[in-house]
């Protein structure tokens, strides 16, 4: 049986982190008695900021920098980033919301068979691992799209990338290979 190309794979994006920058000093003491749904952290230097809509959590230094994660799709983490510039602005900080990027995606797809893990893990031996005793998955890197996939033996895998688009990349690089090593009904 041939891998057919008319296989539709749902792969759905559990986490996307992104970051950007204010553009000015803040005062995380400030942040923390005068902001909503926060929660300060003067021993690590930062505070931890949630919304509830888009659901995200912010983690925030004094220098301006700030890490966004929870979203689930790009525009999601954008929308999030700029209301949490505002919020910061309606505390009073001269807030510039720039250098936005998303900087990972974490994405998870189920296929519809089986997979053979220590045969995938030969046939890909150099990019390609396999340690039972230390995870249960597979790992498998694709350097050139900056991605990993883990690759569970019931056929559901976790894909790590830079952005969506390569996340989809990868999926449709592994699945050939995946296929090869799928357990078959008996």
């Amino acid at each position: 049986m041939e891998p057919s190309n008319d296989v539709a794979l749902d792969i759905i994006i559990t986490n996307v982190v992104s970051v950007f920058r204010t553009r000015c000093h803040l005062n995380l003491r400030t942040i923390g008695l005068e902001g909503t749904n926060v929660i300060y952290k003067p021993e690590v230097g930062k505070v931890l900021m949630k919304l509830r809509k888009p659901r995200i959590t912010a983690s925030i230094w004094s220098s301006g920098k700030i890490i966004c994660t929870g979203a689930t799709s790009e525009e999601e983490a954008k929308l999030g980033a700029r209301r949490l510039a505002r919020c910061l602005q309606k505390i009073g900080f001269k807030v510039r919301f720039s250098e936005f990027k998303v900087v990972n995606v974490l994405a998870v797809c189920s296929l519809p068979f089986q997979i053979r893990l220590i045969e995938f893990t030969k046939n890909n031996r150099p990019i390609a691992s396999y340690e039972p005793e230390i995870h249960p998955a597979a790992t498998y890197r694709i350097k050139n799209l900056r991605s990993t996939v883990q690759v569970f033996s019931t056929g559901s895998i976790t894909v790590t990338g830079p952005d969506v688009q390569t996340v989809a990349s990868a999926v449709e690089q592994i699945y050939p290979l995946l296929f090869e090593c799928r357990k078959t009904l008996s």
